[in-house]
C-alpha cells in the first residue's frame, strides 16, 4: 500500500470517473486503474462498485476511503510541520466560511491573501455549518471560520469576535415606534428568517425562545431578508456587520435588542491534529484587519494563537 494508491482511491471517489480521477492525479488512467486494482487485491476487498454509473464505493469502500483522507491530511501536516520549524509560509490552504460571515470577510480575506501572503495557495468556499463539521472530520478542508461553540470534542475552536444582533423593522410594524426592543415585544408571526439549515435561524429562534414559526417566512440570505421587509413590512434580525451594507434610509429601520442583549461568537475552527500555527495567526491577523476594533476577541488582541 502506498500512499499514492491512496491519492488514486480519494481522487476516484471525488471525480466518480476514472478519466477525471486520472487527469487530476496527473497519470494516465490505465496507471490508475492498475495501482486502485493492486490496492483492491492487497486489501482483499473492493473498494469501488465498477457495475455502477457513475462508478460508486462500497459498503467497506467508503470507510476506507475515510481513512485514506485522514492519512493523507496527516502526511500534508507532517510537511507542513517541517514549513513551520523553518518559519514559512507557503503552501496550501483550504478555508470554509458559513453563508452568514462570508459576506462581510471572505472579499477581505481574497485580498489580503493575495497582498500579505502571495506564497500561499488560497482555497476558500462557503458552506453551512454542518457540511463545514464534516468536511474538518474527514480532513478535506484545513480550518473554517463559523458562530461557535460547536461542542464537538474533535474540533478546536479559537474565537475571534463577537457579533451583536439587531432588528430591521419596517415602518409599518407596530414595534417600530420603540427605541429598542426587547424579546417579549418581538411577535413570531412577522418575524422573517432564514431558511432551514443556516445556524444564524437556529440562534435566532433559540434567543426568540423557541415559540411557535411559520416556516412560510424564510429567506435564503440576509440581504434577501432586508429587501423581504422592505417590500413586506415585518421584521428580521441581522448580524451586527451587515449594517455598513444598509442605505442611510434603511438604517433608520435599526433597532438595538435589548434584555438581554443578542450576541454571536465567530471563532475559527480546525481539527486538533493541525499544526500549523502560523497559518491560523495569518488568518487571525487578516480578520483582525477586517472586524471592528472593539468586536475583537480580548485575548487575540493581545496574544498569538498557540497550538
Amino acid at each position: 500500500m502506498t500512499l499514492q494508491q491512496l491519492e488514486y482511491i480519494v481522487a476516484l471517489d471525488k471525480t466518480r470517473h476514472f478519466v477525471r480521477a486520472a487527469e487530476m492525479c496527473k497519470v494516465t488512467q490505465p496507471t490508475l486503474s492498475a495501482m486502485i486494482q493492486k490496492l483492491e487485491e492487497e486489501l482483499g476487498c473492493q473498494v469501488f462498485d465498477r457495475s455502477s454509473h457513475p462508478i460508486v464505493p462500497t459498503e467497506v469502500g467508503t470507510i476506507i476511503i475515510g481513512q485514506a483522507q485522514v492519512i493523507l491530511f496527516h502526511v500534508k501536516q507532517l510537511n507542513e510541520n517541517i514549513l513551520t520549524q523553518k518559519n514559512s509560509l507557503t503552501g496550501s490552504l483550504s478555508l470554509a466560511l458559513i453563508p452568514t460571515v462570508a459576506p462581510y470577510l471572505l472579499p477581505g480575506i481574497i485580498s489580503l491573501f493575495r497582498k500579505n501572503h502571495p506564497d500561499i495557495s488560497l482555497k476558500i468556499s462557503e458552506m453551512r455549518t454542518e457540511s463545514i463539521i464534516q468536511k474538518l472530520q474527514m480532513a478535506e478542508i484545513d480550518m473554517a471560520i463559523l458562530s461557535t461553540p460547536l461542542d464537538d470534542p474533535k474540533i478546536l475552536e479559537v474565537p475571534l469576535y463577537y457579533e451583536k444582533f439587531t432588528a430591521y423593522i419596517s415602518p409599518d410594524e407596530p414595534i417600530f415606534a420603540q427605541k429598542e426592543i426587547s424579546i417579549n415585544e418581538m411577535p413570531l408571526e412577522h418575524l422573517w428568517v432564514l431558511e432551514e439549515g443556516h445556524c444564524l435561524r437556529n440562534q435566532v429562534l433559540n434567543f426568540c425562545g423557541n415559540k411557535t414559526h411559520t416556516s412560510v417566512y424564510e429567506a435564503g440570505s440576509i440581504d434577501t431578508l432586508v429587501k423581504i421587509v422592505d417590500m413586506n413590512g415585518g421584521y428580521t434580525i441581522i448580524p451586527e456587520l451587515h449594517i455598513d451594507l444598509l442605505n442611510e434610509t434603511q438604517k433608520l429601520n435599526l433597532r438595538n435588542i435589548v434584555r438581554p442583549e443578542a450576541t454571536r461568537e465567530i471563532s475559527l475552527v480546525i481539527r486538533h491534529d493541525y499544526v500549523r500555527e502560523g497559518m491560523m495567526n495569518a488568518v487571525a491577523e487578516i480578520v483582525k484587519q477586517l472586524i471592528p476594533a472593539h468586536m475583537i476577541d480580548a485575548r487575540l488582541k493581545k496574544f498569538a494563537i498557540k497550538l
